[in-house]
């Protein structure tokens, strides 16, 4: 099974470490495609003229504020690294917490989870990589341009081949989902919150539910040691880790739409 993540907008940077390695990242064919990227955005903030970093600025939708990622994104080949997993904040990895889970299950969750990025394209959660800050929504100098369009034409061999037939459970948000098209044995999951009003029970889509609950059932399903064979399989894996899931319907030939309702955290 494999697992598909969105990044987190906030990341923590190494403290040190050696710099990131991408002959060492998941899919190494993936190599040139990545260091185009990585030297548009460094080439691209390193331009020290106010002119060229209210640019930079712009194109990465930062605010005058946070200057700092642009100095941060100039200094990319030279920055630690570390693996993803610490790399990566925010609610969702906190729920996660992959820093707590025994050898095993986090030996699982290496191999299962992947993260999708503007930077990278995708990437395990062992990688070890640099704190950066460039989202997939971003149109870099040519030959990139649009992350989104350059990331959805290099992705698609290497993933279709990585799946190897085997169940998706895609978690993406749908800007990073657009980088690269689930198979049809998948499932998109969403999360909705249900609250009773007036005795009557009502259901919306709330960030934080959202991040929090995908958090805890990655980390359910890596210390359970899950291994569906099937969406079927996995709703039924799900169902028994008391997770309350219900299925949409969905256009046949399309990826499975599945819902996880929850009252609280």
């Amino acid at each position: 099974m494999l697992i598909l993540l969105p990044p987190s907008e906030g990341k923590t940077p190494a403290a040190t470490g050696e710099p990131v390695d991408l002959d060492d990242l998941w899919l190494p064919e993936l190599g040139a495609a990545r260091k185009r990227v990585l030297t548009k955005l460094v080439a691209m903030c390193r331009r020290g003229s106010a002119r060229s970093v209210a640019d930079s600025l712009s194109v990465l939708g930062l605010s005058e504020g946070q200057r700092g990622e642009i100095a941060r994104n100039a200094g990319l080949f030279e920055a630690p690294a570390a693996p993803a997993v610490e790399v990566y904040t925010g609610v969702l990895y906190e729920a996660l917490g992959a820093g707590t889970l025994d050898d095993a299950a986090r030996k699982r969750l290496f191999d299962s989870a992947v993260v999708f990025s503007g930077l990278w394209g995708v990437v395990r959660l062992g990688d070890r990589i640099p704190a950066y800050r460039c989202s997939v929504g971003v149109t870099l100098p040519s030959p990139v341009g649009g992350v989104t369009a350059y990331w959805k034409k290099g992705l698609r061999k290497a993933l279709d081949l990585a799946t190897d037939g085997g169940p998706v459970l895609d978690l993406r948000s749908g800007a990073y989902a657009a980088m690269w098209a689930a198979p049809v044995q998948s499932a998109a999951l969403r999360v909705l919150h249900e609250r009773v009003v007036g005795g009557v029970a009502k259901r919306s889509v709330v960030s934080h539910f959202n991040k929090a609950t995908k958090g805890r059932l990655v980390r359910a399903l890596a210390v359970e040691g899950a291994a569906p064979a099937s969406v079927d399989e996995l709703v039924t894996v799900m169902r028994d880790l008391k997770f309350t899931v219900e299925e949409r319907p969905a256009p046949e030939g399309r990826p499975r739409q599945l819902d996880i309702v929850v009252a609280e955290l």
